[in-house]
């Protein structure tokens, strides 16, 4: 059984043709099951939520009925598999929590067969292997019948799906026609070039490549026009200038350069030998070494030894730039410096930038080799590099008269896995320093000494506009960029693959894809495109780990986003707190969490991985026991911590729906209760499930406090009528259950209600039954809290009836509680309050005064404009 997904959909059996020696089609005529097998084949053999699958099918407005016909369709799917595939179609289609899996070979479905091309083709033309280029990219781009899933009906993925691929197609079609001119293929490309950049109008890579194709054509002029027709485009449309390559390229042309006319298949300077003179000295980039068809000698992109170019866009890491460059300076011959940290934190980028910036401090240059297994020619190659480069550069080898008193050369070693790959260079070596690139540090290495990369620091984001734009400050709010990066983990490999999603969508704006980025479900969909793929990427190093620590890296994905500490650790891993403290280090050790001063946080992306694994890889009830202790031991330390921020809010926000979902309505009550009343936007979300989990199990005093928070959130947004509603619906509940606590508090909301409407004589009624309700001696924390807010209500009353010394003492009591409490927002709100206080009566807006209207801070961030003003 294969699929098809290059054009439209396409399903062939196991059987073969039929009698008439036509191939059977077994993909579905249903517009609506085809969106369902296309979603699940361009996220082939990973787990698809059943949300994804809702939205992909309805995307503005699901029917209720959305869940039950997602089965049926599922259903009918496995029909029709079973229909291609007697034998293993049954098997196919899976369940998995909390979607579905289908399980596709390699080489059943044409997309991942097209990418495996590709990937040999890219590797072919970056060992100079022209010919084996150019087949592999056609073989590759004859897999096409059309735009992607061009007979369904696209949703976020299935569009997202399309973009990416028809990006690779454009990438692998440059590649092969990169390829053909090294093998003089120029008079047979001409034709093709045009309908190219006919197509793709900016694409500047078409449009040089035709330069080149004209140009060995004898055709100098028209090379010249195109040059011309393309910076007209991109001045009209973009306002910018073409690239510096291309300028170049034009004025190579028209200097006549002969250089342009030779090609270059089978040659030996076409693989990069002798590329190393002049290391450093380059124009190509970290992640493609590609020569490009018009490369001279003085142009050519480093060839394999020579240090890459320094990334045009690189950013930040100031700190780490600094440190780099003194221990570089400062280190004598035969010793070791190590950048290590996070899959993709951007090490080989930063060493890459610090070497050029020392380059004066190697006479002898510099030398970069890739050592992982699936770089060009892997570590034989590098290894036969490193000698002819290091004999080129006329570095010495290694001798009995000991180490060079000063260093000459510069190794920058790329995907270092372990000190034996370094031992036998330092003993080879004598005039060398080595710049180790690894994720974990070499350990036995003496005198080693290392800069460790974690995310990006908060105060960098906003320096990151330009990557969004092209240019620094143009067309991307820095606010939106900087939500952007805070929803890439600020890991650099992810905020350059949404850039790049952005740059391929010119109706898109960043709050687009903000936006998208916001749905975890699909955001490591989203950070895939090209040959950037931030899941797979991280996906290796979590596949490096022992089996141990990839089991706690999942389950750590059940705590909320945002830093944790060792307790809550513990109780996710099922561990003693000296236990998880041990595990915790080691998954640090296997960078795939950081360790910061105020606790361990796992980046975005590395938790949406440990999500998906999870998912992927463990039983329904590992994840559910381990939900339910995390959700136990949050609200167990909120209990104890009192008062939350923000942050911590959020993540107990996150538990509570979790623990909603799973049916523990104690457990929801509870991890809500620990907000102690904080009421964001989104408030009703929050606290309608509580009140359900409330009524569930029962509990009239936790049903009274969500009615009362859920008033609190009716008052701020003046829906006055609703508020009474709830407000007075607490109040029975309270004086059902006997809670003075929450009967006070009701009562306050009510009165709050009544003195907005102008009536304080009522609200002082109400407030006086507030206080009743509280005399008993009771000093409990939620007592302390609702003595709080009555004298807080009181003041409020005392400024309407213009005695400001009773409310000033009453906002003193309020401070007084508040220390209580341990509750610095309360407190300062009180102190502003007294603060205000002290001001001359007119400047306060006081009785007497000819102010019009005042402003009053009613609650902590809360105001009211005028004496009957409305809360803004």
């Amino acid at each position: 059984m294969r699929f098809g997904i290059l054009g439209p959909l396409e399903v062939t059996g196991a059987a073969g043709p039929t009698d008439t020696g036509r191939t059977a089609s077994y993909a579905p005529p249903a517009a609506k099951l085809r969106v369902v097998l296309a979603t699940l084949l361009v996220r082939a053999n990973e787990v698809v939520s059943a949300d994804t699958l809702i939205d992909e099918l309805w995307p503005d407005a699901p029917p209720r009925t959305a869940t039950t016909t997602l089965q049926v369709y599922v259903s009918h799917l496995r029909k029709t598999l079973r229909s291609a595939d007697p034998r293993h179609g049954r098997e196919a289609l899976v369940t998995r929590r909390p979607g579905y899996l289908l399980r596709v070979d390699a080489d059943a479905l044409d997309s991942a067969a097209f990418e495996e091309l590709s990937r040999r083709g890219r590797q072919a033309l970056r060992d100079g292997e022209f010919a084996a280029a150019a087949d592999l990219h056609r073989r590759a781009l004859a897999l096409w019948r059309g735009p992607v899933l061009s007979d369904t009906p696209h949703g976020p993925v299935l569009e997202g799906a399309a973009v990416r691929l028809a990006e690779a197609r454009t990438d692998a079609l440059d590649r092969r026609v990169r390829a053909e001119l090294h093998l003089g293929l120029h008079r047979e490309l001409v034709a093709e070039l045009r309908e190219l950049v006919a197509e793709h109008r900016m694409h500047e890579e078409f449009h040089n490549h035709l330069m080149v194709a004209l140009y060995r054509c004898g055709r100098q002029a028209e090379a010249l026009r195109v040059f011309a027709l393309l910076r007209e485009t991109l001045v009209e449309e973009l306002g910018i200038e073409p690239g510096p390559a291309s300028s170049r390229l034009r004025r190579r042309i028209l200097e006549g350069d002969p250089a342009l006319s030779r090609t270059e298949a089978g040659s030996e300077s076409a693989a990069g030998a002798g590329a190393w003179a002049g290391a450093g000295v380059g124009a190509g980039s970290t992640t493609d070494a590609t020569p490009p068809a018009a490369a001279t000698p003085g142009d050519r992109p480093p060839g394999p030894g020579a240090l890459p170019a320094p990334d045009p866009y690189f950013t930040g890491r100031s700190e780490e730039l600094r440190e780099l460059e003194r221990m570089l300076r400062g280190s004598p011959a035969g010793s070791c410096v190590a950048v290590t940290g996070l899959p993709g934190a951007g090490r080989t980028a930063l060493a890459v930038e610090v070497a050029h910036r020392v380059a004066d401090a190697f006479p002898d240059g510099q030398v970069f080799l890739d050592l992982r297994d699936d770089a060009p020619g892997g570590p034989a190659a590098a290894a036969r590099i490193l000698a002819r480069s290091v004999r080129a550069g006329g570095a010495r080898l290694g001798s009995t008269d000991g180490p060079s008193a000063a260093p000459r050369l510069l190794l920058v070693l790329a995907g270092v896995t372990s000190e034996t790959q370094v031992r036998p260079l330092l003993r080879a070596l004598r005039g060398a320093v080595l710049l180790l690139v690894a994720r974990r540090v070499p350990a036995g290495l003496p005198g080693l000494r290392s800069s460790v990369l974690g995310p990006w620091r908060p105060e960098e984001s906003r320096r990151l506009v330009g990557l969004f734009t092209g240019r620094p400050g143009a067309g991307a709010d820095p606010d939106t960029v900087a939500d952007i990066v805070e929803l890439c983990g600020r890991l650099p490999l992810a905020v350059r693959a949404a850039a790049a999603q952005l740059a391929a969508r010119p109706h898109w704006t960043a709050d687009t894809l903000a936006d998208r980025l916001r749905d975890e479900r699909g955001r490591l969909d989203a950070l895939r495109t090209g040959d950037v793929d931030v899941r797979a990427r991280l996906a290796e190093a979590y596949e490096a780990c022992p089996g141990d620590r990839r089991r706690d890296f999942r389950l750590l994905s059940l705590l909320p986003p945002g830093r944790f500490g060792v307790r809550q650790a513990a109780a996710a891993l099922d561990m003693t707190e000296r236990r998880a403290s041990a595990a915790l280090e080691a998954l640090a050790d296997e960078r795939l969490l950081t360790v910061e001063r105020d606790g361990l946080h796992l980046p975005e992306p590395l938790r949406l991985l440990a999500v998906e694994r999870l998912a992927l890889e463990d039983p329904p009830e590992v994840a559910r026991a381990a939900t339910e202790r995390v959700c136990r031991a949050y609200a167990a330390a909120a209990t104890e911590q009192g008062p939350v921020s923000d942050a911590a809010a959020r993540g107990l926000v996150r538990l509570a729906g979790a623990a909603y979902e799973a049916g523990w309505w104690e457990l929801t009550v509870r991890l809500t209760d620990a907000l102690a009343g904080w009421v964001p936007d989104d408030g009703e979300d929050i606290y309608l499930p509580a009140l359900d989990a409330a009524r569930r199990c029962a509990d009239r005093s936790a049903q009274a406090r969500m009615l009362r928070s859920l008033g609190d959130l009716a008052w701020q947004y003046r829906r006055v009528e609703r508020a009474h509603e709830l407000f007075s619906g607490a109040l029975d509940l309270a004086r059902a259950a006997d809670d003075a606590e929450e009967v006070a508090r009701s009562l306050v909301g009510l009165a709050e209600l009544r003195l907005d409407g102008g009536e304080s004589a009522e609200a002082a009624t109400l407030l006086e039954h507030a206080l009743d309700a509280l005399a008993a001696p009771d000093r409990t924390h939620g007592r302390t809290r609702a003595r709080y807010e009555a004298s807080r209500a009181r003041a409020l009353l005392a400024l309407v009836q213009g005695e400001p010394e009773t409310a000033r003492d009453r906002f003193g009591a309020c401070l007084e509680l508040a220390g209580t409490l341990r509750d610095r927002r309360l407190e300062a709100y009180a102190v502003r309050s007294l603060r205000a206080l002290s001001l001359p009566s007119d400047a306060r807006g006081g009785p007497g005064s000819r102010t019009v209207s005042r402003a009053v801070e009613i609650r902590p961030g809360l105001w009211r404009i005028g004496p009957a003003g409305v809360p803004t």
